[in-house]
């Protein structure tokens, strides 16, 4: 009698509900903070090595150790195939060193995407092979268009709507349309055992 064993499933899960693809690329995962319900899809890249290399002289002078979160991504997020998550980097006190790249809750990345922000807030929806440029920052309730190039240390309001190259302001959400980023659903139809997506 041989024994069996099971099919070893597209995504590895988390104990905190990560899924996440085999076929995606964490680099540093030491230095990548997930926050629970995220899914990684294949061929995904985060860059968890750029890491800052400065410590501030707070810290230094405290003896602390570095705060080496070079990634954090909060809860029910989804990264689509493809996309890139980097930290944004600029000289500091005569070195070249990268901040950390802070995502909040409900965010979701579409494919081809890079994304070197400072800060992407909670219930952001970033269409397909969009550029966000290093130390951009977007508030909550965001959405930005599929082919928008975000430009270096550009701030997006909450309730906006941009698109284009460079990025500009098109729109408002409207007050009704808050519920179309909530990614609870999705989440559940990614995995190894996927359910179907509501109809």
């Amino acid at each position: 009698m041989s024994s069996r064993r099971a099919p070893r499933g597209e995504y590895i899960e988390t104990d905190t509900g990560n899924k996440v693809a085999r076929k995606a690329t964490l680099v540093g995962t030491q230095n990548i903070m997930l926050g629970g319900k995220t899914v990684i899809q294949p061929e995904v890249m985060i860059r968890g090595d750029l890491i800052r290399t400065a410590q501030a002289p707070s810290q230094a002078a405290a003896g602390a150790a570095p705060n080496n979160t070079a990634v954090s991504i909060g809860r029910y997020c989804f990264l689509s195939r493809g996309c890139c998550l980097r930290p944004p980097g600029r000289p500091y006190k005569g070195a070249f060193t990268f901040m950390p790249l802070r995502i909040g809750d409900h965010v979701f990345v579409g494919a081809s995407t890079v994304v070197q922000a400072a800060t992407i807030g909670s219930h952001v929806h970033i269409g397909s092979k969009v550029v966000v440029g290093e130390f951009a920052i977007i508030k909550d309730y965001v959405r930005i268009l599929d082919g928008t190039i975000v430009p270096p240390h550009m701030v997006i309001p909450s309730f906006s709507i941009v698109a284009g190259q460079p990025a500009r302001l098109i729109g408002e959400v409207p007050e009704g349309g808050i519920d179309a980023f909530e990614l609870r659903d999705l989440y559940k139809t990614v995995g190894n055992n996927p359910h179907p997506a509501p109809v």
